[in-house]
């Protein structure tokens, strides 16, 4: 098994590698055919060094761009993920050789050949992603998996494994109540891994060093606890190994840095969208006379409260119960021009000034009404480990989670950023930001029956 997973990840990097040389191959031709000679010769003295350079350049920002956004994870994401993936990463690598060839030239090139050569790098890339996805399900079967799990309902788990079943076939399902001698006796049976979901710490501790024993694959639902010490730092006393988590999540020199990014962000941010920010405005006023922002009460660093701004999208009444809630599928509570801007996250633009202010910052978790983070409080007094930072405009949940993601999955999420937190990584999650403005479930609202992004269960 150890070596058909090798195997397999180097048939998937083969096969995602002929994407970004298929593009770079029609980039190539491009420069050769059409941008060296008809502009940048005429403008440039060049040599072939020169020639190696600019394509290096090219290739290196198309696989960067690729990596980081997950087009190169074919297999591992859905078909319309890895294509959308690419699409973007196409985009941005060629909007940036346009800016690049363009600043060479000391003149804007026409768009037309970039334009064109987009399109034929497109078209390629999604027809090979849709023949390398068969080629790859067609070699590899899915993974046969055991699910190990304790007395809280299965069927999300289940749900989201069997949403990919090119990947994923959960064959049985197993209560750890049954016992350790039968469970083990399972293990051994044949299976491609094992899925250990919601049991104790003392029965997943064995169970993951017995299947690590025997080299199988294991799946294992992360604690709070395994997220805090995934962040920790290792050190040494003499021979013995410690693992080190802080009193405090961010330095003083990672706070200074971080500041002084999210000022310089959100003054150039701001010059460049106020032109949106007044159309908008004015749209709002006109479509129903209401007021042009929304404000409400949020909580920040320490459960500190502020006031966040958003260009109104409900109604004026939108809860004149009284009662707090979060948006939910198809809300009718939602203006007309309400669920345009908040397609395209325009609503979102008036937090500029709550960064600037220092309420909030770019990167970090998303900032709770005082009213819900009391109802999350109930079930879940960790959910306040979420406040250890400044909440962000975005954040590690908005990233790799949804809109309706539940409480305690992004508490997990966000507390993985908290943890590993670097400049770096905040310079990553607001590049990944740019990809999830044009995810459409990204905003997807919670079910109608839910007063907050819980699920029933968890709310009982």
């Amino acid at each position: 098994m150890k070596n058909l997973a090798s195997f397999k990840r180097l048939i998937i990097l083969a096969m995602a590698s002929v994407s970004i040389l298929y593009e770079w191959l029609w980039y190539r031709f491009f420069w050769y055919g059409e941008l060296f000679p008809r502009w940048v010769k005429e403008m440039l003295p060049f040599w072939e060094n020169g020639h190696m350079l600019v394509l290096a350049i090219y290739a290196a920002l198309l696989f960067m761009f690729s990596s980081m956004y997950g087009g190169m994870k074919l297999s591992y994401y859905r078909n319309t993920e890895v294509i959308f993936s690419m699409i973007f990463s196409t985009l941005i690598t060629n909007v940036l050789t346009y800016a690049q060839v363009s600043l060479m030239c000391l003149k804007l090139l026409p768009v037309q050949m970039f334009v064109q050569m987009t399109v034929l790098q497109l078209v390629g890339v999604a027809l090979w992603t849709v023949a390398a996805h068969w080629i790859l399900g067609k070699i590899f079967r899915p993974r046969r998996l055991l699910l190990i799990h304790g007395s809280r309902p299965i069927e999300d788990i289940l749900r989201k494994f069997s949403s990919r079943k090119d990947k994923y076939n959960i064959q049985k399902c197993i209560n750890s109540k049954d016992g350790i001698e039968k469970i083990c006796r399972e293990i051994g049976s044949g299976y491609d891994g094992v899925v250990i979901w919601d049991i104790s710490s003392e029965e997943r501790n064995f169970y993951l060093k017995y299947c690590y024993a025997k080299g199988i694959r294991v799946y294992t639902m992360p604690k709070i606890t395994d997220v805090i010490l995934k962040g920790s730092e290792q050190l040494h006393l003499f021979d013995t190994p410690i693992l080190l988590t802080r009193e405090y999540s961010l330095t003083v020199e990672q706070r200074f840095f971080k500041r002084m990014i999210d000022l310089l962000c959100a003054l150039l941010l701001f010059a460049v969208t106020s032109p949106v920010m007044l159309i908008t405005a004015v749209v709002i006023k006109v479509s129903d006379k209401g007021p042009i922002l929304y404000k409400q009460t949020r909580c920040t660093l320490n459960q500190k409260e502020f006031q966040i701004l958003k260009f109104r999208s409900m109604r004026v009444d939108a809860e004149k119960d009284g009662v707090a809630r979060l948006a939910a599928k198809k809300d009718n509570r939602i203006t007309p021009v309400g669920s345009f801007i908040r397609k395209v996250r325009i609503d979102e633009l008036p937090q500029l000034f709550n960064i600037i202010k220092g309420d909030m910052s770019f990167i970090g978790p998303r900032p709770e009404r005082p009213e819900i983070i009391e109802k999350y409080l109930e079930v879940m007094p960790e959910f306040v480990f979420r406040t250890k930072v400044k909440a962000g405009l975005a954040g590690y949940a908005q990233v790799y989670g949804k809109y309706n993601t539940t409480p305690y999955d992004k508490l997990k999420l966000d507390l993985f950023y908290i943890e590993n937190y670097s400049v770096w990584l905040d310079i990553k999650l607001m590049l990944l930001t740019l990809k999830i403005l044009f995810t459409p479930d990204s905003t997807e609202g919670v079910d109608i029956e839910q007063i907050t992004a819980m699920k029933n269960e968890e709310n009982s």
